[in-house]
């Protein structure tokens, strides 16, 4: 089969599928995850992990999704869920990219969208932005919120969000490994109960993803990235974010919850419905297919 993963760019792929947004959700699906993979998706008789979770984008669609997804409305949520000092520290926002403002901020921070997935930029010392820098950021953060997340996969919960900003949180530092970027840790939950996780590490440098079991054994699974070059430590909290990624994800079929553990404190990231997008295989297969099986349709 044809896979234009190999033919075209990644920007190349992603102006070719935005072209094609005016097709039905679920013929585009079909036609995002071919462009990717060479395969078509059986999303009349879905199995495996990535045709379930399409499945999901297509039939399991919740109003209240779209709150938890919104990085700024979820932060109510996760304080009443939890209690408060579990999310990162809101510094500021904004609805218009113009008006972003970093003179009163920290020297160290974050700045992201709330209505979409990969616009973080971490600003380690503000000291060193040039003006050329700061007009490039706000171009970057005008450009993004224009941008309709629900469009590049059809992720149903995006398309609910009813305001977009661009928020300024606070950089989090592991006082064991402060050069370091933390680690996170995610947690695949499946009608709220965590059967497996993997830990991201040095994701802004040379990123690696190792999965685990519930007993932290380390599993064979492939995706997205490679392992680490050296084995990782249990994390000394791992049974606290067990429950706390069981007590998130309560009556949701299935959610990715994504936890941090920094200087004694367990910080939630965020809710993802749909792991890689829904378009990122598992290898070896046996994983593709073992964790379609979690998901109970």
């Amino acid at each position: 089969m044809i896979n234009l993963k190999k033919l075209l760019s990644r920007n190349t792929r992603g102006r070719l599928m935005y072209a094609l947004k005016f097709l039905p959700d679920e013929l585009y699906i079909k036609l995002f995850y071919f462009s990717i993979s060479g395969k078509w998706l059986n999303l009349k008789n879905p199995k495996g992990f990535n045709e379930k979770q399409n499945w999901l984008k297509l039939h399991d669609r919740h109003d209240e999704y779209s709150e938890l997804v919104d990085k700024y409305t979820v932060r109510r949520h996760i304080d009443e869920a939890l209690g408060e000092g579990h999310i990162f520290t809101l510094l500021a926002k904004w609805e218009s990219a113009q008006d972003i403002d970093i003179s009163g901020l920290p020297n160290a921070f974050v700045l992201k969208c709330n209505h979409d997935s990969g616009s973080t930029r971490i600003i380690r010392d503000k000291t060193k932005l040039t003006e050329k820098d700061i007009t490039e950021l706000k171009k970057y953060y005008r450009r993004r919120l224009k941008e309709d997340s629900f469009y590049a996969g059809r992720e149903y919960p995006y398309k609910g969000i009813k305001k977009r900003y661009v928020l300024a949180e606070a950089l989090m530092v592991d006082d064991s490994h402060p050069d370091k970027s933390v680690e996170d840790y995610k947690f695949f939950c499946f009608d709220g109960i965590p059967k497996l996780m993997f830990i991201a590490t040095d994701r802004s440098s040379d990123c690696r993803f190792d999965f685990f079991d519930m007993d932290f054994n380390h599993l064979d699974i492939e995706n997205l990235h490679p392992h680490a070059d050296m084995p990782l430590v249990k994390p000394e909290m791992f049974d606290e974010m067990k429950a706390i990624a069981a007590k998130l994800s309560k009556g949701i079929k299935f959610v990715r919850i994504d936890l941090y553990q920094i200087n004694g404190t367990i910080y939630f990231g965020e809710y993802t419905f749909y792991h890689g997008g829904a378009f990122a295989p598992f290898k070896p297969d046996e994983w593709e297919n073992k964790l379609g099986d979690w998901i109970s349709l």
